[in-house]
């Protein structure tokens, strides 16, 4: 009887093992987000689209409530077509920013999040080649570029350790004479280290 009652048990343990969930968002949790996306449209390779994408890594802190803190890297690539070319705009970017979870179901398996970064970096136009090849120059300047983001985020949790975001954010920068705004939307994944 004792050992049929073990047998019972360890056979219970293992029906319901994917009904018990980790604790998540907890104060002091880390995690490390990589994400890529697209640039003030769809991203393609003809020599006619504007749009450009972006990449981007980060350390994210959960505070109380679900709330996080987001410290990270950005490189940013977006084109200019000039007649039979695109010029490249590139923009290295660092952030740091504050994420206030506004919606989240109640197993915290799906959590919406509104940020807002600083934002600070350097721009370049066309990798600092200012000649084209048809003899024109560039007018636009390297520059230190500043400012901030907004960011609407959608976080859910493929497993207590891995997480799949979606990313809508709207970038706006000085210091650069290239155009201040720019809108971001991607995916990424978080991987929670401890």
């Amino acid at each position: 009887m004792r050992r049929l009652s073990f047998i019972m048990a360890i056979v219970l343990c293992l029906v319901f093992a994917d009904q018990a969930h980790a604790q998540r968002q907890l104060p002091g949790m880390q995690g490390i987000q990589v994400t890529g996306g697209m640039v003030d449209g769809i991203y393609s390779s003809a020599l006619d689209n504007e749009a450009g994408y972006y990449f981007g890594v980060a350390m994210a802190t959960y505070a109380k409530k679900g709330n996080k803190w987001v410290f990270g890297a950005e490189f940013m690539e977006r084109y200019y077509p000039y007649r039979t070319i695109r010029i490249p705009v590139s923009q290295f970017t660092a952030e740091g920013g504050y994420y206030l979870r506004i919606l989240s179901d109640p197993s915290k398996t799906v959590l919406f999040s509104l940020g807002g970064s600083a934002l600070a970096g350097y721009e370049t136009s066309n990798w600092g080649e200012k000649t084209l090849y048809d003899g024109s120059t560039l007018w636009h300047k390297d520059a230190f570029i500043y400012g901030g983001a907004i960011t609407l985020e959608l976080e859910t949790y493929l497993t207590d350790r891995v997480v799949f975001l979606m990313t809508g954010r709207q970038r706006v920068l000085w210091g650069n004479s290239t155009g201040h705004f720019h809108t971001q939307f991607g995916i990424g994944l978080k991987f929670i280290i401890n």
